[in-house]
């Protein structure tokens, strides 16, 4: 059985460029970079290429193509009076989450460019300014989508308020709605994901009647295909493997995991799901697919891509150790993942047996973004903002903390010779050696 990740695919079956950080998770929508070049050790004042000040907030995740940088912001606007928020519903009885927020003021969301080896700022644009669809939580914002691009074009994704498609210069090319997208009133997660001549949307909403799964056309902005889905609300990112050279959609999901093709949205074969909220995006490996809920129930779930005649789909199941919001990620042999307020756990990705439990980082945090791998490290950031650089492997081993002193909820991207780090203030660049700061204005 032939299982790679296809994390970029235009007509033939391509990859990402190694040096690139093209979408949500990197090159193979795994968290992995095969770079190694890249720094392990900087401060606010050390081994910073450049740091540029942000505008509003965001919760995406840079996006890097060569000496191109992309991210998108929301910013909030005037009061709005009298905005009344979607009803909602769990279980049947109304529902309103004590800690939303948002449809009282209007917002404008844009979409950035800046040059990677300079921080300067060469474009934005903004893709949408107005009232709101519905609301979101108070952590969430309007701008947590991480933006996708194949090297000509980068695609953004603000939920209800649309999908648009701009080229290197800026130039819109189209954007197109959805529709209202229900999420309980808590906000977008989910990323596009790009696959040949589509990005793929998936849309599952509060109790699952509205539920749907969509591929937008790159070339036109029109529906592909859309499929239903007997799914309650998730915010979990579908990842594309090739499996026995044909590509599968991987989507998680309470109910079910489900296979899809990718180019016709048909569904190729389904497993029971997490049982509990669909956040993480799911990992894969070891001809193996890994997901993971964190609430109300803890589960991690290893699935036989190719099951032999006779065998479980299920090769294992753990159910403690996961987080809210922190993905897991699997990194050589190891699978990790973690509580909201830090507890590590790494298991063998094959047998499920723990290799280490609720090991404890230095300083008592909370955690929002993705981990990230490289070069036989992980690095793993607090919503302080620090990072922790662990070695890789079945023994639990911190190498180091480097710390910006400031608020971090966006994941890493690694490209080149470098990191990158949106910060709740600040856009940075992590470079070796780098010399004096630099800020662009």
């Amino acid at each position: 059985m032939r299982l790679l990740p296809i994390a970029l695919s235009l007509g033939a079956l391509t990859f990402a460029a190694s040096d690139d950080w093209p979408g949500w998770r990197g090159p193979t929508a795994n968290g992995i970079s095969p770079l190694k070049n890249v720094p392990s050790s900087w401060s606010a004042d050390r081994n910073i290429a450049w740091k540029t000040p942000l505008e509003g907030r965001g919760h995406s995740s840079p996006v890097v193509w060569g000496d191109r940088v992309f991210l998108t912001t929301d910013i909030e606007g005037e009061a709005v009076e009298g905005a009344v928020p979607p009803k909602h519903r769990i279980h049947g009885e109304p529902f309103r989450h004590p800690d939303s927020i948002g449809m009282n003021h209007k917002h404008t969301l844009k979409v950035m460019s800046y040059d990677a080896k300079s921080g300067k700022q060469l474009w934005e644009r903004t893709a949408y300014e107005g009232t709101v669809a519905d609301e979101i939580h108070k952590f969430n914002t309007y701008a947590s989508p991480t933006t996708v691009t194949d090297g000509k074009f980068v695609y953004a994704y603000f939920e209800s308020q649309g999908l648009y498609k701009y080229d290197f210069d800026g130039k819109q090319i189209w954007k197109m709605s959805l529709g209202p997208i229900s999420t309980l009133g808590v906000g977008a997660g989910v990323s596009p994901v790009l696959f040949e001549d589509k990005i793929i949307i998936l849309a599952d909403q509060d109790e699952g009647e509205s539920s749907f799964m969509a591929a937008v056309s790159t070339n036109d902005g029109k529906i592909a295909w859309k499929v239903t889905r007997q799914a309650q609300v998730s915010w979990t990112v579908p990842v594309i493997l090739e499996v026995n050279r044909q590509p599968q959609l991987i989507v998680s999901g309470t109910e079910q995991l489900i296979a899809y093709d990718p180019r016709t949205g048909k569904e190729i074969w389904s497993t029971e799901g997490v049982g509990g909220n669909s956040v993480h995006t799911p990992v894969f490996g070891h001809g193996m697919v890994f997901v993971s809920t964190g609430y109300p129930t803890k589960n991690v779930m290893a699935v036989r891509l190719n099951p032999a005649p006779g065998e479980e789909r299920i090769a294992w199941t753990y159910k403690k150790g996961t987080g809210y919001i922190p993905n897991t990620i699997l990194y050589g042999d190891y699978l990790y993942f973690m509580t909201d307020a830090g507890l590590l756990t790494c298991v063998d990705a094959m047998t499920g047996k723990p290799q280490y439990e609720s090991k404890r980082f230095p300083t008592p945090a909370h955690f929002a973004g993705a981990p990230v791998a490289f070069d036989g490290k992980m690095l793993i950031t607090s919503q302080d903002g620090d990072t922790y650089v662990l070695k890789a492997g079945p023994v639990y081993e911190i190498l180091g903390t480097n710390s910006l002193g400031e608020g971090v909820t966006a994941s890493l991207a690694i490209a080149g010779d470098s990191i990158y780090i949106r910060s709740q203030k600040n856009l940075y660049r992590i470079r070796q050696a780098a010399g004096n700061i630099q800020s662009e204005k």
